[in-house]
């Protein structure tokens, strides 16, 4: 197995590791499960580059890497909804969405074709990753003590300035995985009206 694909995988064991660590009661359990999602975040971003720059693209890569950012994504959103730092519905258009582009993969394969990302679908990821960030940073700045709450606890209006960008990041990323979602429906229409 590649350096890439290795981090692909990573990417699994990391999302199960900060899930974990999300509803443990572990001290500073939501900065630790920031960082795991950060990590796994980062190993995105790595694995393409690598792949790309040392032509090591694979089959396996092609699939599983959106995949992994799927899986890491969705798990997050549900247990958002679950904490209540996420109103569900947000989370059922990111998980109709995945799920949607999952199943269109899937009949790809089974007609010899392997779907790669988009570049939208690539924009997509980096926005749900960042209003997920966003959203782990506003609930645990707390408990990084004074320094914490002096960067990103300051006011606009009655809420700290973190809640506002956690919103528009939050808006952002279902609005960017509608759009995304509804281009890669388009663009690969012969793939599913062929069997209509």
């Amino acid at each position: 197995m590649n350096l890439p694909n290795k981090l692909t995988a990573s990417r699994f064991v990391l999302t199960v590791a900060f899930l974990a660590v999300m509803f443990s009661e572990v001290p500073y359990h939501k900065t630790i499960a920031l960082a795991l999602f950060v990590a796994a975040g980062i190993s995105d971003f790595l694995d393409g580059q690598i792949a790309r720059r040392r032509r090591l693209v694979t089959n396996f890569g092609i699939l599983m890497d959106p995949l992994a950012d799927k899986i890491m994504v969705c798990t997050a959103f549900i247990a958002f909804v679950g904490l209540n730092w996420l109103p569900a519905w947000m989370a059922v258009v990111v998980v109709a969405r995945e799920l949607t582009i999952t199943g269109l993969r899937l009949l790809a394969a089974s007609k010899s074709v392997v779907l790669a990302a988009e570049r939208y679908g690539k924009h997509k990821t980096v926005s749900q990753i960042t209003a997920i960030i966003a959203i782990f940073v506003l609930q645990s700045y707390y408990q990084w003590g004074d320094l914490g709450i002096w960067v990103f606890g300051g006011r606009i209006g009655n809420q700290p300035w973190t809640w506002w960008f956690a919103k528009i990041a939050q808006w952002v990323a279902v609005i960017l995985t509608f759009i995304s979602g509804w281009f890669y429906l388009w663009r690969n229409r012969a793939l599913y009206l062929d069997d209509m």
